[in-house]
Parts: C-alpha cells; sequence; structure tokens
C-alpha cells in the first residue's frame, strides 16, 4: 500500500484546526535533514514556541480511549495488542494508514487527527531497518550487524502474529492479507515503517512517559539543543527555548535526542550519527563459556541480556568498561558460587544465587563488589578482563575483515544510497577506533593484575600440581627392557 502524503504547507491550517500553536515557528524542508522546524520571529524564553493539547498526544492510554469508540480496533487490539506501548501505538496507526489509503476497504475505524496527520509523516526513514539487504551488508563486523538482523527477525514475526489473528476476524482479515494481485491495504513494509517512525520519533514525556507527538516530532537533534520539551499544568505539551539560547529569526530550532547514546543507538533509532557528540560507545553481546555447566543457570538468573559496555569521551585518553555478566560468566563452584531451587511462602519455587553461603540473588549484576573481601578477588578480575579483552578483539577483527566493500557480496553497487554506506563507514570507524584503544588499555590492565602476588602465587601453585601429575603419569608407564 502507497503511504498518502500531505505537502508540509497545509500543516499550519491541520494545526489550527486541532489546536496546535506555534505562532513564532514554523515547520519547514532543511536541506540535509527532512523537515525541521525554524523561528520566524522574536522569541521569548517565557513564552512557548509550541503547545500541543493533551488530546493530541499518542500514547497507551490515548489507545485504550480509542479502543472504545471503535469495536472493530478494540477486537484487534484485544486479540494481539496489551504486549507492549509500542506495539498498542503501532495497531493504532496501522489502523489510521490503511484510514488515509485511498484503496477502498472494509470499514475497520474512525478517523481522528493522527488519520490526517500520518499523511505528514515521511514515507521513510533511514533507519537500517529500511535500508536494503545489499545497504544493511555495509553494516557487517559493527555492532549493528547482529541487531539490525535480530530486529528484522523480531519485527517481521510481530506482524506475522498480528496478521494470523487478524484472519479470525472477518474485516480485519480483508485488511491485512493480500489481495489477488498481491497487494494489501497493510503489509509489512507498512509495519516496519511504523516502527521505524514510532522509534525515531517518540518522547519521553515527564508525565505521560512514551509518547508520540504531533509537531513536536518534526524538530531535529543537536548536541548544542536550543530547546527543551515539556508539559505544563494543564497536560500540555510545550516546546521552551532553553534559558541560555539565544534563536535568530531563520534558525533551525532543536532539541537534544540524548547525550550519550552510542553511534550505533543513534543510526539504529534515528537513522543518523550525530558527528558532534562528545562521548563515543559501544554495547557488544556477550555468550557465556559453551563448556559452562551453570550456563543456563546464570543466563536465567540475571535476566537481563549479557552485554560488555565500552567508551571514552571523544578526544580523551581515559577509557571505561563495564560487564556486570562477564564477572557471573568467570566464576563456578570452586570459587564459592552456588544456584539452589528453593520454596517460597506461596509453595512456588524459585531459583536464588548463594556466594559463599549468602542469599545474592538480589545483587546478581554486582559481583565485582561481591567478590572485593575474599583473596580470589584479584584473580576473578584478570579472568573477566581476559574475557572482555577477547570480546573486544574478536569484534576488531571482524570489523576490519569488512572494511572495503569489495569484500561485501553486494549485488548491485549502484543501488545502494550514499546516505546509507556513509553512515556505516562512519559508525565502523568510531568503533574500530574505540575498540583499539579499550583493547590496548585492557592489555596494560591484564598485565598488571599478571603481576599481582595473589595472582602469582595461585598461578605457581597451579604449575607445581601439572608438574606433579605430570610426573606421576611418568612413573606409571611400564618399564622397557629392550
Amino acid at each position: 500500500m502507497a503511504q498518502p502524503g500531505l505537502p508540509i504547507e497545509a500543516l499550519p491550517a491541520w494545526a489550527l484546526l486541532n489546536g496546535i500553536t506555534f505562532p513564532h515557528v514554523k515547520v519547514a524542508n532543511i536541506e540535509g535533514k527532512g523537515y525541521g522546524v525554524i523561528s520566524c520571529g522574536e522569541l521569548k524564553h517565557e513564552v512557548p514556541l509550541m503547545t500541543v493539547p493533551n488530546s493530541l498526544v499518542l500514547n497507551v492510554q490515548a489507545v485504550n480511549e480509542y479502543a472504545k469508540e471503535d469495536k472493530n480496533f478494540k477486537q484487534l487490539l484485544d486479540a494481539v495488542g496489551h504486549h507492549s506501548a509500542r506495539r498498542d501505538v503501532l495497531l493504532f496507526l496501522l489502523v489510521q494508514l490503511v484510514l488515509a489509503s485511498t484503496r477502498p476497504q472494509a470499514p475497520v475505524g474512525v478517523s481522528n487527527p493522527w488519520t490526517e496527520y500520518i499523511k505528514f509523516l515521511p514515507k521513510t526513514v533511514l533507519v537500517p531497518t529500511l535500508w536494503t539487504e545489499d545497504e544493511r551488508l555495509f553494516l557487517r563486523g559493527t555492532s549493528l550487524e547482529s541487531a539490525v538482523n535480530a530486529k528484522m527477525t523480531a519485527i517481521t514475526a510481530e506482524f506475522d502474529a498480528v496478521r494470523e489473528a487478524a484472519s479470525s476476524l472477518p474485516n480485519w482479515n480483508d485488511i491485512l492479507w493480500p489481495y489477488e494481485d498481491g497487494n494489501s491495504s497493510a503489509s509489512l513494509r507498512s509495519w516496519i515503517l511504523l516502527d521505524a517512525l514510532y522509534r525515531s520519533r517518540v518522547l519521553e514525556l515527564p508525565k505521560s512517559g512514551e509518547s508520540m507527538v504531533p509537531c513536536i516530532d518534526m524538530i531535529n537533534h543537536s548536541t548544542n539543543a536550543s530547546a527543551y520539551y515539556d508539559e505544563n499544568t494543564k497536560d500540555e505539551v510545550v516546546l521552551l527555548p532553553r534559558p541560555d539560547s539565544n534563536i535568530s529569526p531563520g534558525e533551525e530550532v532543536t532539541i537534544s535526542y540524548g547525550d550519550a547514546k552510542p553511534a550505533a543507538e543513534m543510526l539504529f533509532s534515528y537513522g543518523f550519527i550525530d558527528p558532534e557528540a562528545t562521548v563515543e560507545s559501544l554495547v557488544l553481546p556477550l555468550e557465556p563459556f559453551e563448556d559452562d555447566p551453570l550456563a543456563k543457570a546464570k543466563l536465567f538468573a540475571f535476566k537481563d541480556l549479557p552485554k560488555v559496555l565500552v567508551a571514552r569521551d571523544k578526544g580523551g585518553s581515559a577509557v571505561s568498561w563495564s560487564s556486570p555478566f562477564a564477572y557471573l560468566m568467570c566464576l563456578n563452584e570452586e570459587d564459592g558460587l552456588d544456584f539452589r531451587v528453593l520454596q517460597d511462602s506461596v509453595g512456588g519455587r524459585q531459583l536464588r544465587v548463594f556466594w559463599r553461603e549468602e542469599d545474592v540473588t538480589d545483587r546478581i549484576g554486582d559481583f565485582e563488589t561481591l567478590i572485593q573481601s575474599y583473596e580470589v578477588a584479584t584473580l576473578i578480575k584478570l579472568r573477566v578482563v581476559t574475557v572482555v579483552q577477547e570480546r573486544l578483539q574478536q569484534q576488531l577483527e571482524r570489523a576490519q575483515s569488512f572494511a572495503h566493500f569489495s569484500s561485501l557480496p553486494i549485488s548491485d553497487l549502484d543501488l545502494v544510497r550514499d546516505e546509507c554506506r556513509q553512515a556505516a563507514a562512519l559508525l565502523r570507524r568510531i568503533e574500530t577506533g574505540l575498540l583499539e584503544v579499550v583493547i590496548d588499555d585492557l592489555e596494560k590492565e591484564r598485565r598488571m593484575l599478571l603481576a599481582d602476588e595473589n595472582v602469582v602465587a595461585y598461578l605457581g601453585s597451579m604449575e607445581a600440581a601439572e608438574s606433579d601429575l605430570v610426573g606421576e603419569e611418568a612413573s606409571n608407564e611400564p618399564d622397557d627392557f629392550s
């Protein structure tokens, strides 16, 4: 289904009709950025640049209210919704997309202001989930390679689940399943686009939480933002100038999407990398040892995704890294780690984690602190540093192996958009440079730990034990009298 569109010049009329005010700014096309907000008059710090009524704010509460008005949508929401705020909002947007379509379809929705507003939203976003297969090949060797593959698998399965559930709802069956010509009113491509629009435009409001806010979601990001959003006493969402800002007429108004977000997260969620970001960081998944008999128990008890986070201030020499799971990963029963299945007060069974006979289930992500008072602390830290260093080295080697596009199985390089290729190349440079610095820093830390007297004593005892074992094996060999 082709997404319907309206020219951005028609937005002021829609805003006026729906009670949105922005007397001193306008939404316009900005070269290289798409839509943005520009100052067009004298701005006062106490006067909002934009004011959006609470009734237009789109979040899970608004979706539930809409379901009360539309029984067909309520059927769909009850069948596949209520999993997350994101999915509920996507289902709502899917209805608006269908209603905005010019192709005849079954009556499945009630029009509201978002039915028209969705026509102003871009028809694509430069997030990797909307890249072509050839364009996504440029992400090989970056931290986004596995993340985007996992996202594509998850979002495809999600839409299949939505469509399967809709097969038992007559009106929705006609909307979500293809016509005889292979097209449909709402396709997987539509679902992926709506997901991209949600991720790139959702705001974390102080009172309303995760929400999409029309018109304010047109504002671009800057490290040196000139404005911020808030909710006033009437629960309206307002855009306000920062106290220290001085916005001239004709100047773009910007907000911050997040100062400390990694380059990979910015590209994944918003479709660009901020070249002026002051922090470089990287998150990599971490797998437990294949031969660890406690691996499944560790993963179950840890609950969060095992990962390694590394970071440094841009242009600075100080680096940092953290990996709570790596500490759990490097502990075993001989160190004092234990898992027990205990019965709770209501007869249920719980997996509890013990460290040196102390129940530390609620502190499972804090083993770096828990081990400090024990003699094995330095040795465990050495194991953790080695594990993290090897994981980063593995990632660096993979990034370097795909550094040139000639190593990629691209079918047609001419069809790859420059923006995608350049964004992937910038991400690779940032992550490669960060990995090299952190790996060197970890090597220095590893050598210091190897020189620790407790580690030296432990390694010496291990060598002695191995020598004794070799001697015993030699003495047990039969004499050769030949």
